[in-house]
Protein backbone atom coordinates (compact mmCIF):
# COMPACT_ATOMS: atom_id res chain seq x y z
CA UNK A 1 0.00 0.00 0.00
CA UNK A 2 0.96 3.53 -0.46
CA UNK A 3 1.37 6.29 2.17
CA UNK A 4 -2.00 7.55 1.30
CA UNK A 5 -3.53 4.47 1.70
CA UNK A 6 -5.23 4.43 -2.25
CA UNK A 7 -3.73 1.06 -2.96
CA UNK A 8 -0.29 1.06 -5.31
CA UNK A 9 0.18 2.01 -9.15
CA UNK A 10 0.83 -0.79 -11.86
CA UNK A 11 4.37 -0.18 -11.47
CA UNK A 12 4.37 -0.48 -7.66
CA UNK A 13 2.19 -3.84 -8.05
CA UNK A 14 4.89 -5.19 -10.59
CA UNK A 15 7.48 -4.35 -8.95
CA UNK A 16 6.41 -5.68 -5.22
CA UNK A 17 5.26 -8.97 -7.25
CA UNK A 18 8.31 -9.69 -9.44
CA UNK A 19 6.73 -9.02 -12.61
CA UNK A 20 6.86 -6.36 -15.41
CA UNK A 21 3.81 -3.83 -16.13
CA UNK A 22 3.86 -5.78 -19.54
CA UNK A 23 3.45 -8.31 -17.84
CA UNK A 24 0.43 -7.54 -14.92
CA UNK A 25 -1.42 -6.36 -18.74
CA UNK A 26 -1.51 -9.42 -20.64
CA UNK A 27 -2.85 -10.65 -17.49
CA UNK A 28 -5.36 -8.30 -16.92
CA UNK A 29 -5.99 -9.42 -20.94
CA UNK A 30 -6.31 -12.92 -20.03
CA UNK A 31 -8.74 -12.16 -17.18
CA UNK A 32 -6.14 -13.95 -14.54
CA UNK A 33 -6.11 -10.69 -12.83
CA UNK A 34 -9.33 -7.92 -12.75
CA UNK A 35 -7.91 -4.67 -13.55
CA UNK A 36 -8.85 -1.70 -10.85
CA UNK A 37 -10.88 0.54 -11.87
CA UNK A 38 -9.55 4.33 -11.67
CA UNK A 39 -9.33 6.64 -8.50
CA UNK A 40 -10.55 10.16 -8.69
CA UNK A 41 -6.82 11.09 -10.22
CA UNK A 42 -7.52 8.65 -13.34
CA UNK A 43 -4.68 6.09 -11.77
CA UNK A 44 -5.66 2.63 -11.13
CA UNK A 45 -4.63 1.58 -7.93
CA UNK A 46 -4.22 -2.01 -6.65
CA UNK A 47 -5.37 -2.76 -3.25
CA UNK A 48 -4.11 -5.74 -1.49
CA UNK A 49 -6.38 -8.71 -2.60
CA UNK A 50 -5.51 -7.53 -6.49
CA UNK A 51 -1.49 -8.04 -5.67
CA UNK A 52 -2.67 -11.16 -3.56
CA UNK A 53 -4.01 -12.65 -7.10
CA UNK A 54 -1.30 -10.97 -8.54
CA UNK A 55 1.18 -13.31 -6.96
CA UNK A 56 -0.59 -16.14 -6.88
CA UNK A 57 -0.95 -15.98 -11.09
CA UNK A 58 2.91 -15.24 -11.31
CA UNK A 59 4.01 -18.16 -8.24
CA UNK A 60 1.72 -20.58 -10.19
CA UNK A 61 2.95 -19.37 -14.12
CA UNK A 62 6.58 -19.72 -12.60
CA UNK A 63 6.23 -23.09 -11.91
CA UNK A 64 5.25 -24.01 -14.89
CA UNK A 65 1.64 -23.91 -15.13
CA UNK A 66 -0.02 -22.78 -18.73
CA UNK A 67 -1.63 -19.64 -18.38
CA UNK A 68 -5.12 -21.14 -19.78
CA UNK A 69 -5.27 -23.19 -16.68
CA UNK A 70 -4.42 -20.87 -13.93
CA UNK A 71 -7.80 -19.02 -13.82
CA UNK A 72 -9.92 -22.30 -13.51
CA UNK A 73 -6.94 -23.36 -11.00
CA UNK A 74 -7.69 -20.53 -9.05
CA UNK A 75 -11.04 -20.78 -9.18
CA UNK A 76 -11.83 -24.20 -7.92
CA UNK A 77 -11.94 -26.19 -5.13
CA UNK A 78 -9.21 -27.86 -3.31
CA UNK A 79 -9.36 -30.89 -4.35
CA UNK A 80 -9.37 -30.03 -8.19
CA UNK A 81 -6.33 -27.75 -6.88
CA UNK A 82 -4.37 -29.94 -5.54
CA UNK A 83 -5.20 -32.67 -8.61
CA UNK A 84 -4.17 -29.86 -11.02
CA UNK A 85 -1.26 -29.49 -9.28
CA UNK A 86 -0.24 -32.93 -9.43
CA UNK A 87 -0.45 -32.91 -13.26
CA UNK A 88 1.49 -29.84 -13.44
CA UNK A 89 4.08 -31.82 -11.49
CA UNK A 90 3.95 -34.84 -13.83
CA UNK A 91 4.38 -32.73 -16.93
CA UNK A 92 7.30 -30.72 -15.34
CA UNK A 93 8.95 -34.31 -14.37
CA UNK A 94 8.41 -35.07 -17.85
CA UNK A 95 10.27 -31.98 -19.18
CA UNK A 96 12.89 -32.29 -16.98
CA UNK A 97 13.42 -35.46 -17.84
CA UNK A 98 13.46 -34.95 -21.81
CA UNK A 99 15.89 -32.17 -20.95
CA UNK A 100 18.38 -33.97 -19.10
CA UNK A 101 18.58 -36.46 -22.38
CA UNK A 102 18.89 -33.45 -24.55
CA UNK A 103 21.64 -32.26 -22.11
CA UNK A 104 23.47 -35.55 -22.09
CA UNK A 105 23.37 -35.99 -26.26
CA UNK A 106 24.75 -32.30 -26.15
CA UNK A 107 27.60 -33.62 -23.69
CA UNK A 108 28.22 -36.67 -26.00
CA UNK A 109 28.62 -34.50 -29.10
CA UNK A 110 31.65 -32.93 -26.98
CA UNK A 111 32.70 -36.18 -27.37
CA UNK A 112 32.72 -36.74 -31.37
CA UNK A 113 31.54 -40.71 -32.19
CA UNK A 114 29.90 -41.18 -28.55
CA UNK A 115 27.18 -38.49 -29.65
CA UNK A 116 26.23 -41.15 -32.49
CA UNK A 117 27.36 -44.54 -31.29
CA UNK A 118 27.76 -46.78 -28.23
CA UNK A 119 30.81 -47.51 -26.36
CA UNK A 120 31.24 -50.50 -27.76
CA UNK A 121 31.70 -49.12 -31.59
CA UNK A 122 33.99 -46.31 -30.58
CA UNK A 123 36.22 -48.58 -29.28
CA UNK A 124 36.31 -50.31 -32.90
CA UNK A 125 37.10 -47.20 -34.16
CA UNK A 126 39.99 -46.38 -31.45
CA UNK A 127 41.23 -49.89 -32.90
CA UNK A 128 41.84 -49.25 -36.23
CA UNK A 129 43.63 -45.81 -35.28
CA UNK A 130 45.66 -47.79 -33.05
CA UNK A 131 46.65 -50.61 -35.71
CA UNK A 132 47.83 -47.79 -38.37
CA UNK A 133 44.55 -47.66 -40.55
CA UNK A 134 44.27 -44.74 -42.99
CA UNK A 135 42.04 -42.09 -41.13
CA UNK A 136 40.04 -42.00 -44.41
CA UNK A 137 39.43 -45.66 -43.70
CA UNK A 138 38.52 -45.21 -40.36
CA UNK A 139 36.23 -42.40 -41.51
CA UNK A 140 34.32 -44.32 -43.73
CA UNK A 141 33.69 -47.58 -41.20
CA UNK A 142 32.80 -45.09 -38.61
CA UNK A 143 30.08 -43.58 -41.21
CA UNK A 144 29.57 -47.58 -41.65
CA UNK A 145 28.76 -48.24 -37.93
CA UNK A 146 26.30 -45.44 -38.19
CA UNK A 147 24.64 -45.85 -41.06
CA UNK A 148 24.16 -49.67 -39.80
CA UNK A 149 22.68 -48.63 -36.98
CA UNK A 150 20.13 -46.16 -38.22
CA UNK A 151 19.65 -48.34 -41.37
CA UNK A 152 19.40 -52.09 -40.32
CA UNK A 153 19.86 -52.31 -36.65
CA UNK A 154 19.49 -56.43 -36.98
CA UNK A 155 22.64 -56.71 -37.82
CA UNK A 156 24.42 -53.85 -35.92
CA UNK A 157 25.69 -56.11 -32.88
CA UNK A 158 26.75 -58.53 -36.07
CA UNK A 159 28.60 -56.35 -37.76
CA UNK A 160 30.47 -55.12 -34.64
CA UNK A 161 31.57 -58.62 -33.69
CA UNK A 162 32.79 -59.49 -37.25
CA UNK A 163 34.93 -56.11 -37.11
CA UNK A 164 35.98 -57.46 -33.24
CA UNK A 165 37.30 -60.56 -34.48
CA UNK A 166 38.55 -59.38 -37.93
CA UNK A 167 40.64 -56.60 -35.99
CA UNK A 168 42.36 -59.18 -33.42
CA UNK A 169 43.61 -61.47 -37.05
CA UNK A 170 46.28 -59.98 -38.20
CA UNK A 171 46.23 -61.99 -41.27
CA UNK A 172 42.87 -60.06 -42.04
CA UNK A 173 44.10 -56.42 -40.76
CA UNK A 174 46.55 -57.16 -43.55
CA UNK A 175 43.95 -58.40 -46.28
CA UNK A 176 42.09 -55.50 -44.92
CA UNK A 177 44.44 -52.88 -45.57
CA UNK A 178 45.38 -53.94 -48.89
CA UNK A 179 41.61 -53.57 -49.63
CA UNK A 180 41.74 -50.09 -48.75
CA UNK A 181 45.02 -49.66 -51.14
CA UNK A 182 43.36 -50.89 -54.03
CA UNK A 183 41.34 -47.19 -54.32
CA UNK A 184 43.83 -46.23 -56.49
CA UNK A 185 44.48 -49.47 -58.69
CA UNK A 186 42.63 -49.72 -62.32
CA UNK A 187 39.25 -51.86 -61.67
CA UNK A 188 40.24 -54.11 -64.52
CA UNK A 189 43.80 -54.70 -62.22
CA UNK A 190 44.10 -58.78 -61.99
CA UNK A 191 45.02 -58.39 -58.39
CA UNK A 192 42.09 -57.23 -57.67
CA UNK A 193 40.08 -60.82 -58.27
CA UNK A 194 42.98 -62.82 -56.16
CA UNK A 195 42.55 -60.21 -53.33
CA UNK A 196 38.55 -60.86 -53.43
CA UNK A 197 39.12 -64.64 -53.00
CA UNK A 198 41.40 -64.19 -50.51
CA UNK A 199 39.16 -61.63 -48.93
CA UNK A 200 36.05 -63.96 -49.22
CA UNK A 201 38.18 -67.00 -47.87
CA UNK A 202 38.92 -65.35 -44.76
CA UNK A 203 34.83 -64.52 -44.39
CA UNK A 204 33.99 -67.62 -45.34
CA UNK A 205 36.79 -68.86 -42.39
CA UNK A 206 33.65 -67.46 -39.65
CA UNK A 207 30.93 -68.45 -41.85
CA UNK A 208 28.47 -68.33 -38.71
CA UNK A 209 29.23 -64.46 -38.53
CA UNK A 210 27.99 -63.87 -42.19
CA UNK A 211 24.42 -65.09 -41.36
CA UNK A 212 21.57 -62.98 -41.50
CA UNK A 213 18.77 -62.45 -38.82
CA UNK A 214 15.60 -64.07 -39.15
CA UNK A 215 13.19 -63.06 -41.23
CA UNK A 216 15.66 -59.97 -42.42
CA UNK A 217 15.71 -61.35 -46.39
CA UNK A 218 12.16 -61.36 -46.02
CA UNK A 219 11.54 -57.59 -46.16
CA UNK A 220 10.87 -55.98 -49.00
CA UNK A 221 13.60 -53.20 -48.71
CA UNK A 222 16.70 -55.03 -47.28
CA UNK A 223 18.78 -55.36 -50.64
CA UNK A 224 18.10 -51.59 -50.55
CA UNK A 225 18.90 -50.85 -46.65
CA UNK A 226 21.89 -53.51 -46.85
CA UNK A 227 23.28 -51.91 -50.03
CA UNK A 228 23.11 -48.27 -48.48
CA UNK A 229 26.00 -49.82 -46.18
CA UNK A 230 28.20 -52.57 -47.72
CA UNK A 231 28.77 -50.79 -50.60
CA UNK A 232 28.98 -47.01 -49.04
CA UNK A 233 31.58 -44.75 -50.47
CA UNK A 234 31.70 -47.13 -53.82
CA UNK A 235 30.71 -44.12 -56.05
CA UNK A 236 33.88 -42.74 -54.88
CA UNK A 237 36.35 -45.38 -55.75
CA UNK A 238 35.51 -47.50 -58.73
CA UNK A 239 37.91 -49.88 -57.90
CA UNK A 240 36.70 -50.95 -54.18
CA UNK A 241 33.12 -51.31 -56.28
CA UNK A 242 34.57 -54.21 -58.52
CA UNK A 243 36.15 -55.33 -55.68
CA UNK A 244 32.61 -55.49 -53.09
CA UNK A 245 31.18 -57.21 -56.22
CA UNK A 246 33.70 -59.84 -56.40
CA UNK A 247 33.44 -60.46 -52.83
CA UNK A 248 29.95 -60.90 -52.60
CA UNK A 249 29.88 -63.23 -55.78
CA UNK A 250 32.62 -65.64 -54.41
CA UNK A 251 30.01 -65.80 -51.05
CA UNK A 252 27.00 -66.03 -53.14
CA UNK A 253 28.69 -69.21 -54.79
CA UNK A 254 29.38 -70.59 -51.64
CA UNK A 255 25.85 -70.18 -50.59
CA UNK A 256 26.11 -67.15 -48.54
CA UNK A 257 22.64 -65.42 -49.43
CA UNK A 258 23.82 -61.56 -49.98
CA UNK A 259 21.25 -59.33 -50.25
CA UNK A 260 21.58 -58.11 -54.31
CA UNK A 261 21.21 -54.75 -54.95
Amino acid sequence: MTADGLGLTIGQAAAYAGVTIKTVRHYHRLGLVAEPERDASGYRRYRSDALFRLVQVRTLAAAGVPLAEIGDLLDAGPEAFAATLEEVHRELTARIEDLTARRDRLHRLDHGDRALLPDRACAILETLAGLGFDPAYVTGQREALVLTRALVPEIFDGFMTWLEESLADPETVELTKRGWEARSWDPDDPRIGELARELAGKLLARRELLSMPSGFEERSDTAVRYGMVNHHMEDRAPSIARLNALVETELRAAGIAVPHR
